[in-house]
């Protein structure tokens, strides 16, 4: 039996996922002057964020697994290290290559972050808790997004791009630590059979449940259609609307303000409404906004504000859906929680990346790819958020 957390296992824990906010929200400010700076192209430039979403989507794959058969906390520190080591590379970088070779490196150990801290959470709160739990870690996590780009855009416009790794790397070093001091081991003791369930195995076994597959889709769609958006307001603002980094870090504000405030009301509905009415509610809401905001745009109105206040409301969407999605993914087999958490964050992390990466392909310094990408997104996600409440009616889901 594990341990009853305290409150600071619960701080680490909130720490430990603010790893991926590093890794993503800081550097969206410093994107156009990276271009600058190495005087590449969009879609390169692009690729030194994306590269991060794909890295870290690959990783929780592999994390999640070796956490359910090696423990948490090794895997763990193992992933905060790599993530240091990473940080530090990228701030020295001379080249674009070895820029990406830090970004890399830096991806693969902030993959840990979010996927093992769910485990753990599910390991230390138990199933009658776990949507509370999600719902709250992942408010806390929301506090990432807040402070990063308006940190990183002051960052930029007073010391230039490099400051931003400087910053993560002292914050990354502090989290390393607290991790090291406060976090005991949380997986529960698995008899000794003399050989540990394949990795492969695992995820067959997730992969053959249409539920499971269903929540765990819809999250990744939601995702995409927030990265999309995130991604190609970062290049509209500085290109497009002459906007400086400061001023789109203060707008981003309005993203993890809204997803804080749908967790918030996700865990207080948790145990009154079931998790598939919520899941099918925040999908059908996400792809509302999303109509209403191109239909604003194709009428020729784009502003700051027609970017960042359908994009609360998006967020606002998948704080109700993203906590009870999770909780149901985790639950179909709770012996896989490890595996199952990692495979619905690879998920997330690779939907984002490729409708990010898609903008930086397509794009041409008009609204026009953005439109077309985050519609895209939106309808599947509201296609597997139906899919996850049909297929609800014939597998009893817990409130």
């Amino acid at each position: 039996m594990p341990k009853p957390p305290s409150t600071l296992f619960l701080v680490a824990l909130v720490a430990i996922t603010m790893i991926g906010p590093l890794s993503l929200h800081l550097f969206l400010p410093a994107l156009p002057l990276v271009k600058a700076t190495f005087g590449i192209s969009d879609g390169l430039a692009q690729f030194t964020f994306s590269i991060a979403l794909f890295t870290m989507a690959g990783t929780t794959l592999i994390y999640g697994a070796l956490s359910d058969r090696y423990g948490r906390r090794p895997v763990l520190l193992g992933g905060l290290t790599l993530f240091v080591v990473g940080v530090a590379l990228a701030a020295i970088a001379p080249s674009v290559e070895w820029f990406i070779v830090g970004r890399l490196i830096q991806a693969i150990g902030a993959g840990c972050g979010v996927a093992l801290a769910r485990a753990i959470a599910r390991d230390a709160y138990g199933p009658e808790f776990l949507v509370k739990a999600i719902a709250y870690l992942t408010m806390a996590y929301t506090l990432g997004p807040m402070i990063s780009p308006p940190v990183g855009g002051i960052l930029v416009d007073a010391f230039g791009w490099r400051s931003i790794f400087w910053f993560a790397l002292i914050v990354g070093v502090v989290i390393l630590l607290g991790a090291m001091i406060t976090l005991h081991e949380t997986r529960p003791s698995i008899p000794h059979t003399g050989k540990a369930p394949g990795m492969l195995r695992g995820f067959t076994r997730l992969g053959r449940q249409p539920l499971f597959m269903a929540f765990v889709l819809q999250s990744g769609f939601s995702s995409g259609t927030f990265f999309g958006l995130a991604s190609a307001a970062t290049f509209l603002m500085k290109d497009y609307l002459g906007r400086p980094a400061t001023e789109f870090g203060l707008y981003f504000l309005l993203f993890p303000g809204g997803y804080f405030l749908g967790n918030w009301v996700s865990s207080r509905l948790s145990g009154r409404v079931r998790i598939e009415h919520m899941v099918l509610a925040g999908s059908v809401m996400l792809a509302a906004v999303i109509a209403a905001m191109v239909g604003i745009i194709l009428l020729g109105h784009l502003s700051p504000l027609v970017l960042f206040l359908p994009g609360a409301l998006i967020s606002f969407s998948q704080g109700i859906a993203l906590p009870n999605a999770q909780a149901g993914a985790i639950r179909v087999h709770p012996e896989l929680a490890g595996t199952a958490a990692g495979i619905g964050v690879f998920l997330q992390m690779f939907c984002g990346g490729v409708f990010s990466q898609l903008y930086g392909l397509f794009s041409d310094g008009t609204p026009g790819p953005m439109l077309l990408i985050v519609s895209t997104a939106a309808g599947l996600t509201l296609l597997f958020g139906v899919m996850s409440y049909l297929l609800s009616k014939t597998k009893p889901s817990a409130a």
